[in-house]
């Protein structure tokens, strides 16, 4: 059998072990969101706001569904 002194190394290193290897987990882990992060920033920045005519027809179109939703509802406008 082991005694209390061995017992108690084999303890105290297998935690410092696990310990250092989950600080270096999370820390791979916040390197990895940083790179995702600024990957998205980079592709926002690229694309900008998207045009004008896309959102005015999307209003419209939006406009085009209220109406049939309506309709359909039996609601005169």
């Amino acid at each position: 059998m082991m005694d209390a002194t061995t017992i108690a190394v084999l303890s105290g290193s297998m935690i410092t072990g696990l310990g250092g290897a989950s600080l270096a987990a999370l820390k791979g882990w916040n390197g990895w969101l940083e790179l995702k992060k600024m990957e998205l920033t980079q592709a926002l920045g690229d694309r900008g706001l998207p045009p004008a005519t896309g959102r005015i027809e999307i209003a419209a179109l939006r406009e085009r569904v209220r109406k049939l939703e309506a309709i359909a509802a039996g609601i005169d406008i």
